[in-house]
């Protein structure tokens, strides 16, 4: 068994080295100083490429950067991009408003007082053409047709110039004026197919399947009618009047005598059901169906069959 110096006794089976002398594979006494500066220099190296980073992330953000002096994008450019977008905006517009024209909504220009006092000459109304269809015609809507068999004559044309008509059909066309072609007309419904229409009691008034009307829309003064009928509404058509009965021409003029065959509107030629006046603002107002007027009317008792 080795025996050491006095006092050194090995630990754990190692060598214990005297006092004084450097052990196998110690460091230098100067590695401590060469860590610190490797230390040093990596904590330099690290602090270098913060510096280098952050220069990058000022570069970056001064390339991607724009503002009104930016020269990569010059005025002729901007101008460019602007009419681009607004060319954009105003075709999305045009597209959504003749989409709404044709299966939505449509204004209607008023050329005429016949249906006075409930719209007078020049105002403007939005029309639904949603009414015949997904929803149900009734009496008393104020409905706008096409003209079904020359009530109102040879229209008189207005006079435009070349760009004047272009602009005005076009605009027209999208929906964005409205219609005044002269082919339309704008009456009240006042029986439905099968309904037995007959002018007048024994007090004046209208009656529907033998109920009597009061109409507060008929213009003050007016008389339900002073012309005598006696029709059943055939299928598929309906009979319309004026609000402003002394001075509309409606289902009753354009009736031959035979029961509503040729005075009644096909329900083929409604384009839809009014409902607004939107021009002039100040005559802004809703039309609401006059309910309390048919509210006693009874279904009628006979097949809408023109006899």
């Amino acid at each position: 068994m080795p025996h050491g110096p006095p006092g050194r006794t090995p630990v754990d089976g190692s060598e214990q080295v005297p006092g004084g002398a450097p052990a196998p594979n110690a460091p230098a006494p100067d590695a401590p100083a060469a860590g610190a500066q490797a230390a040093a220099a990596h904590d330099g190296l690290e602090h270098d490429d913060d510096l280098e980073h952050d220069d990058d992330l000022e570069h970056e953000e001064t390339v991607y950067e724009i503002g009104p002096g930016d020269r990569r994008q010059g005025p002729g450019r901007a101008v460019l991009s602007a009419v681009k977008e607004a060319a954009i905006v105003v075709g999305m517009a045009l597209v959504l408003s003749l989409v709404v024209k044709t299966w939505l909504m449509q204004a209607f220009y008023i050329p005429s007082g016949s249906m006075e006092n409930t719209l007078v000459n020049g105002d403007r109304v939005i029309v639904s053409k949603l009414t015949p269809g997904p929803f149900a015609l009734q009496r008393g809507d104020v409905i706008v047709f096409e003209d079904p068999a020359n009530w109102l004559g040879q229209p008189v044309p207005v006079q435009r110039g070349p760009i004047g008509a272009a602009v005005h059909n076009t605009l027209t066309f999208v929906g964005l004026l409205p219609t005044d072609e002269g082919n339309h007309l704008i009456k009240r419904v006042i029986g439905l197919p099968g309904d037995h229409v007959v002018c007048c009691d024994d007090q004046h008034r209208i009656t529907v399947n033998g109920a009597p009307l009061n109409e507060p829309y008929i213009k003050p003064g007016d008389e339900p009618s002073r012309q005598e009928f006696d029709i059943t509404v055939p299928a598929g058509r309906v009979w319309v009047m004026g609000d402003h009965r002394s001075d509309s021409s409606d289902s009753r003029f354009h009736d031959n005598g035979d029961g509503g065959k040729t005075g009644s509107v096909p329900e083929s030629m409604i384009v839809g059901r009014a409902l607004s006046v939107v021009w002039p603002v100040a005559d802004w107002s809703w039309l609401s169906r006059p309910t309390a007027t048919f509210a006693k009317v009874p279904p009628p008792q006979t097949t809408a069959s023109g006899h």
